[in-house]
């Protein structure tokens, strides 16, 4: 039998003093400051502002594939070989002033007589062959993974359109023509205009041009700051009609943007064009996040944005459906939000607009190149150095995808030929940047591009998943033409993901200049078919044989489909709650 434990006091004892510090062990020594990940991710930092954003592994990795299965490839080498002796041979009869190819669509960089003059004609010419060679080069083969064949084209690209001999002062003819007629002003003009872009380019400031700003002659549309949070600042426009309808507006613009997009001059505000036609406008403007905000989530964008917003717009307007349209990324966020709202029983959309925004990724166009795993591993450190991606490298990154309009043709213009830029509204507002925080825009990248979780079911709200087929109201969506970000194809297959009631409207212009095309826009038209609930899909091909064109701006058949989706009009709700918070624009968007 165990006998019980006995306690006894024990005296305190005092603890022995520290061993005096002695000298460091070598260990200690050879120990580095900061972890191995923090050296590379500064290291990655660096090199992004040398190849804006690209993984220097993904482009070696692409070329790699290439190269390897081209040096494979003994038949293929022979047959660019012969080509290649064409293509001489070709040039030869250049020489002698035939014309032997032309320039492909879209490039207008020889357009001008003087090119058909020599030797700029041989030079212009040798240039074309050289781009056609290397075209075919860079196809790749059947061995080659797509991706990298498709990089290795957009990286061959980029470098041939470097060496244009348009980009060269003494091969092109028309800087050649302005240096003497003017006695070399245009090149001491464009000297002015490098040192001008550099200084502000090392100085952070805004490129924004002084003659245009928010609040001044930019986004005044008279509203007021109803609710604000971390995020968003709530606009609620004020009414210019006696009645309006009784569902309000909720635009959702992508946090990659400052929603004045939609606000821009008082003769292309879609704003105030949507007060006029009698709507009550909503608008949520994001806030400009720093470093602090780098914690940020994409739900946080989902709680933060659409649903907060929808909730002060039901204390304003009471228990009223709203029709909510989402811009660009806004419209992805609000199709995911509509999505778990109706998994969740939420009924308080009327219908949802998605404008240039895609809910399938898997024909994102060439935005796809800088999209891998290994591509979002480098943003990755890239992001956690600074906190944020700033809005100098995305706004690179759309620049390289058309570099030929957005940085050849600008630098051709002036800075050798001395033209100053003729700033307007859409000029000004494409230069006033945002930053994202780095861990929601790697959720962003790694969830629709990468992975296309939203589209194949695999995106969770709250901890469930959301299909885009749940959503039960009618869909209004817009594509357009010559978008390089959301091409329209793209933005289609929202009819492959939900069976409902879905007008689909193709629009000429770009991204955003297709999708700000007012009424009176010269050279504006469209193409509009609903496809009815339940009704069967048709491919886009078949989808632009049969849709009916219009001329004019999309935005008088959206505020009809709005009319047709809404009820009787009444008198307009109050702007805002008791103690409204500003005036519009607001503070966010003043943020930089």
């Amino acid at each position: 039998m165990n006998s019980p434990v006995q306690s006894t006091a024990v005296a305190a004892t005092p603890l022995p003093a520290p061993a005096p510090a002695g000298p460091p062990s070598l260990g200690e020594l050879l120990r580095p400051s900061v972890s191995y990940e923090d050296l590379d991710a500064r290291l990655h930092a660096q090199q992004a502002r040398l190849t804006a954003g690209l993984s220097p592994a993904a482009l070696w990795l692409a070329f790699a594939d290439w190269g390897l299965h081209l040096a494979n490839a003994p038949g293929r080498r022979a047959d660019l070989a012969g080509f290649a002796l064409a293509q001489w041979g070709r040039w030869i009869d250049a020489l002698m002033g035939r014309e032997v190819i032309a320039s492909p669509p879209g490039d207008h960089r020889f357009t001008s007589p003087k090119w058909q003059q020599q030797p700029f004609h041989t030079a212009e010419q040798g240039f074309l062959l050289a781009q056609e060679w290397w075209a075919k080069a860079s196809e790749g083969g059947p061995a080659v993974e797509e991706h990298n064949a498709r990089l290795v084209a957009f990286t061959i690209r980029q470098l041939l359109d470097m060496v244009s001999p348009s980009n060269v002062p003494w091969l092109n003819p028309e800087v050649r023509d302005a240096t003497e007629r003017t006695g070399g002003n245009n090149l001491i003009k464009g000297t002015k205009n490098l040192l001008h872009d550099l200084q502000a380019g090392l100085t952070d400031k805004p490129h924004g041009r002084p003659e245009f700003a928010p609040g001044r002659n930019l986004a005044v549309t008279p509203g007021k700051v109803v609710f604000r949070n971390d995020l968003i600042e709530l606009l609620q426009y004020a009414p210019t009609t006696a009645t309006v309808r009784p569902e309000p507006v909720l635009i959702v613009p992508a946090w990659i943007m400052k929603y004045y997009i939609l606000d821009l001059s008082p003769h292309n505000s879609m704003v105030r064009y949507l007060v006029g036609q009698g709507y009550t406008v909503f608008a949520i403007s994001w806030r400009n996040p720093t470093a602090e905000q780098h914690g940020l989530r994409l739900d946080d964008y989902r709680r933060l944005g659409p649903l907060a917003a929808l909730g002060a717009i039901g204390e304003i307007c009471g228990k009223v459906p709203v029709h909510a349209a989402g811009y660009c990324l806004g419209g992805t966020l609000l199709s995911l939000t509509a999505a778990a709202m109706a998994r969740d029983g939420d009924n308080r959309l009327a219908s949802v607009t998605l404008l240039a925004a895609q809910t399938d990724f898997t024909e994102a166009g060439e935005l796809q190149l800088f999209i891998t795993a290994g591509q979002i591993a480098f943003l990755d450190d890239v992001m956690e150095t600074a906190g944020t991606l700033d809005s100098r490298q995305m706004a690179g990154a759309f620049e390289m995808l058309r570099s030929r309009d957005l940085v050849w043709s600008r630098m051709i213009n002036s800075y050798l030929l001395g033209h100053g830029e003729h700033p307007n509204d859409l000029m000004s507002w494409n230069a006033d940047g945002t930053r994202m925080p780095a861990r929601m825009h790697a959720e962003y990248l790694r969830a629709m591009f990468l992975n296309n979780d939203l589209a194949e079911g695999r995106y969770r709200v709250d901890g469930r998943l959301v299909t885009l087929s749940d959503i039960g109201v009618p869909l209004f969506v817009v594509g357009t033409e010559n978008d390089h970000i959301a091409p329209w194809r793209s933005v289609y297959k929202i009819h492959l993901q939900n069976a409902g009631e879905i007008t689909f409207v193709l629009t000429a212009g770009g991204h955003n200049a297709g999708i700000v095309s007012e009424p009176g826009h010269p050279h504006r038209f469209y193409h509009v078919l609903t496809r009815p609930a339940g009704a069967h899909t048709i491919g886009t091909d078949e989808w632009a044989a049969t849709a009916v064109r219009h001329d004019g701006s999309w935005w008088t058949e959206w505020v009809h489909w709005l009319d047709h989706h809404s009820g009787a009009a009444i008198a307009p709700p109050p702007m805002g709650l008791a103690a409204n918070l500003a005036d519009a624009p607001g503070t966010y968007v003043l943020e930089h």
